[in-house]
């Protein structure tokens, strides 16, 4: 054998000459015949850990041990690599030693595309390759062949695949067995007779064919719904539909309910956003309910829906002007009457809100801010519905005219400001029954008010701070009301015509004002009890402060009008009386405010004994008390004192907010306040009126070591809280895992070892009760616990609950028992509400990689119509 032994790490060119040709008339030079390309394009470099020997004889090149090979995007390594750079074909395969083990199986890396098989044929002039028992993964998805044929970039046809989205390929929990495949890298793998494995067990799982898309972008597809049966409406299939990945900045997924007693619902849903500028997202929900069957007594049909609208804009895209929306409307009944398995845990909601803003700022002096926003309340429990479209907005900023602009401000003099402010609204007030129909804007009220405040401040005797001010007010309406007289029937003298109420359309108008005046300081007292105690000092600051109020009659504003006209009794009125903005104060009050505010903070001595400082611990972070007095009242000059305070502890882990209201006046027998203070009575010095207090307590595993934990709710998006008091509202049908991706799997769980020292876990508590005694009742009106918690037992296992009791009615609370269980390539969810009448449960198995999400398995049990 003709050889040439070469340096290991040596490279060589074929096909192109390397040196000047001596013979430089040859006539050969100028043929006619072309010259032949060069029979491979590049350098080729090699090394190898043993030998390299090249064979001039067979035009091969060997490499042994540990060999590698580079040419052009081809990368090749193997424990032994031939290259017949005559054919331009390599061939690369494993390494066997004594005892029969093989070692160094190829690695092949084109482009971007990733082989490790057995061994490996390749022709670099065709890109043809044949490759025995391959790895691979494409997106995700780990393909193994038995026998791979590679016809060039695009297109590789693989006998006896196995595909799989678990990480050990070699003995994975479940795979899918293809006789032929054709895989197009990066979009998309066609297959023949399928059937899935599990745990190399064949199940009758199986398909004639199948297609699976491989691409990291968005794509336009089918969504497959969910499928269960109700006993009320028969069987049904949920959130099925259609996803259209319709650009780079919005998408749009259609969804469908279906019910077989005729019950459907239909579900939108959008996001868009534009990088640097906005984001946002839209969705309707409508459902259209039938109970019972046709023809019974309790058959009954119903539409409900609900919008839902969310936009942010990115503070970058114009800092002088803003957009934001906020939306959650529709039917009052929609959470309660829903029939979807996402609005489980939200027919608690009692409220739905609404917003829509667009604000600008004109920045040259004085700026002036200018907002239009509408506004949207609904309560579900009396389906009353309050609307603003619009409310109009303006504000000048404060300018000072005795002081310039950039300068220091002193004085009583140069303190003094005044500003402009102006409100403008258009408020509807409607039922459910009435929205989005021309009844309801019948009563609706317009109405504007211009606002000038004057104040100033200053300081007195250099511990006192003073403030004054003054506000003139001017309200404009579009309707104000007239009342007629009570007159005689002049048909029957023993009867009267009753005064009317009628409605004036016009434009109108009334100014008031007022003047106020504010005493205060702030006081520090500091209890040393030396450096070497646990608490080594407790500092308490009061802020007491004194207030008065000058609010004059505007009688000018008031009429009389005859209510009995036998008995001549009339009664004083205002033609501003169903206003916006409230009627012209028509009582005379001259009152004094006290306020003292309270906190008390303690200096502790550090549990590090190498810290300098000490640290510091907020023991009060309120404690306030206020009443008024005032001087104008004929009777009863005293309000009650209002206390409220709050803290923290556990390290401040626990809010605690309280508070109550204390009467000095005593009540009769009606439970009417009188004039006769409560311990001339017969009682104490205050009488007790309400208090409350409030609890909320939330921490977890990561919070006590100092970690920040986001947690894995996201219950505003159909509508609920920020939190899971009331349980989680999530379809278990999406894509989205509640363990994460496995790369998050791989960053956050420990080892089993470290699991039986530390278990995850997080918990809520929320903690009401309400005490009242304005009628002597001494009840508790209110008292309740709401819980939350979540417990990792294994890095597998997780279970949760969300409930409450009552301890005023006796009973718990909406309850929500939740288990899961990670199956590394599977996942299994089970939800389950034992009572009230949203009993239910709801049991999921699928796949997480979100390419094969639609091979699941769905039970659910929805909740009885209550008789």
């Amino acid at each position: 054998m003709d050889t040439l032994k070469v340096s290991v790490g040596d490279s060589i060119k074929i096909g192109t000459r390397t040196q000047k040709d001596p013979i430089e008339n040859d006539s050969i030079k100028n043929d006619s015949v072309p010259e032949k390309a060069p029979v491979l394009l590049d350098l080729v470099k090699y090394k190898s850990k043993d030998y390299v020997k090249i064979s001039q004889r067979t035009k091969k090149i060997y490499l042994y041990n540990e060999a590698e090979l580079y040419y052009q995007d081809t990368e090749l390594k193997a424990g032994i690599i031939i290259l017949d750079y005559e054919k331009n074909e390599v061939y690369a395969g494993r390494l066997k030693d004594t005892a029969g083990v093989y070692s160094q199986a190829p690695y092949f890396k084109q482009g971007a595309s990733i082989v490790e098989p057995d061994s490996i044929r390749f022709n670099f002039d065709t890109e043809k390759a044949l490759i025995w028992n391959s790895r691979t993964e494409q997106n995700g998805t780990k393909i193994a062949g038995e026998l791979t044929k590679k016809e060039n970039d695009s297109v590789v046809f693989i006998r006896n695949a196995k595909f799989t989205t678990s990480k050990d390929l070699d003995n994975p929990e479940y795979y899918f067995l293809a006789r032929k495949i054709k895989l197009v890298p990066n979009k998309k793998i066609v297959s023949g007779f399928t059937n899935m494995y599990i745990a190399d067990v064949p199940t009758p799982i199986g398909i004639p064919f199948a297609y699976f898309p491989l691409t990291d972008d968005r794509a336009s597809g089918f969504i497959f719904p969910t499928f269960g049966e109700n006993n009320s409406r028969g069987y049904f299939f949920q959130n099925g539909g259609y996803y259209f990945a319709i650009s780079d900045y919005f998408d749009l997924a259609l969804l469908g309910d279906y019910y077989t007693n005729g019950s459907y619902a239909f579900r939108g849903e959008t996001n868009y956003a534009l990088r640097y500028r906005f984001r946002g997202n839209l969705s309707f929900r409508f459902e259209a309910l039938i109970n019972s069957q046709r023809g019974f007594p309790d058959y009954s049909k119903s539409n409900i829906y609900n919008i839902r609208w969310t936009h942010t804009q990115d503070q970058k895209a114009n800092p002088n002007s803003r957009f934001s929306a906020s939306v959650n409307l529709g039917s009052s009944q929609f959470y309660q009457a829903s029939i979807n398995q996402l609005n489980t845990p939200n027919f608690l909601n009692n409220t739905l809100n609404s917003s829509v803003s667009y604000s600008r700022t004109f920045p040259e002096y004085p700026s002036v801010n200018v907002s239009v926003t509408a506004t949207h309340q609904q309560n579900t429990n009396t389906e009353s519905i309050n609307l603003t479209l619009p409310t109009l907005q303006a504000s000048m900023e404060r300018i000072y005219p005795f002081a310039k602009r950039d300068g220091t401000k002193k004085g009583i003099i140069q303190n003094i400001n005044f500003q402009y402010n102006l409100r403008g609204e258009n408020r509807i007030t409607t039922t459910d029954s009435l929205f989005l129909k021309r009844e309801m804007f019948d009563d609706a009220k317009i109405g504007m008010r211009h606002s000038i405040p004057i104040n100033t401040n200053f300081k007195l005797f250099d511990y006192l701070s003073v403030s004054l001010g003054g506000n003139f007010d001017e309200i404009w309406t579009l309707r104000t009301t007239n009342r007629t007289d009570a007159v005689e029937n002049p048909e029957d003298p023993t009867t009267q015509i009753d005064s009317e109420k009628q409605t004036v359309n016009g434009f109108d108008s009334f100014r008031q004002y007022n003047f106020s005046a504010n005493l205060g300081t702030t006081i520090y007292g500091t209890f040393n009890f030396g450096e070497d105690k646990q608490i080594q000092a407790i500092r308490h600051t009061l802020r007491p402060s004194i207030s008065y109020s000058y609010n004059p009659a505007f009688d000018q504003y008031y009429d009389t009008y005859i209510v009995d006209a036998d008995g001549g009794t009339t009664e004083d009125y205002t033609r501003f009386e169903d206003g916006l903005f409230g009627t012209p104060s028509r009582t005379f009050a001259s009152s004094i405010g006290i306020n003292v505010a309270n906190t008390v903070e303690a200096k502790v001595r550090p549990r590090d004994s190498t810290a300098e400082k000490a640290e510091k611990v907020m023991l009060l972070n309120s404690f306030n008390f206020s009443t008024t007095y005032n001087i104008a009242a004929d009777s009863l000059p005293w309000n009650p004192i209002r206390m409220t305070g709050s803290t923290q502890i556990l390290n401040k882990k626990m809010n605690i907010n309280f508070g109550a209201t204390f009467d000095p006046y005593a009540i009769d027998n009606s439970g009417r306040r009188i004039n006769k203070f409560n311990i001339n009575n017969g009682g104490s010095l205050f009488r007790m009126t309400s208090a409350n207090m409030n609890l909320n307590y939330s921490f977890s595993s990561k919070s006590l070591e100092g970690k920040t934990d986001n947690g894995n709710i996201d219950n505003t998006r159909s509508g609920g809280r920020d939190d899971d008091l009331f349980g989680k509202a999530q379809d278990f049908s999406d894509s989205s895992s509640p363990f994460g991706t496995d790369e998050e799997d791989d960053e956050e769980k420990e080892d089993v070892e470290a699991y039986r020292a530390k278990i995850p876990w997080d918990l809520r508590l929320a903690y009401s009760v309400t005490y009242s005694n304005n009628n002597r009742q001494n009840e508790i009106s209110n008292n309740s616990l709401m819980f939350s918690g979540n417990i990792e037992l294994t890095p597998q296992w997780k279970v949760g609950v969300s409930s409450g009791y009552d301890f005023k009615n006796k009973g718990f609370t909406y309850t929500q028992m939740r288990f899961e269980r990670d199956l590394k390539s599977w996942r299994i969810n089970f939800n389950w509400v034992p009572f009230s009448t949203r009993a239910s449960w709801y049991f999921f198995i699928g796949i997480k990689a979100s390419v094969l999400q639609d091979i699941k398995w769905e039970k659910r049990s929805e909740p009885d119509r209550s008789l």
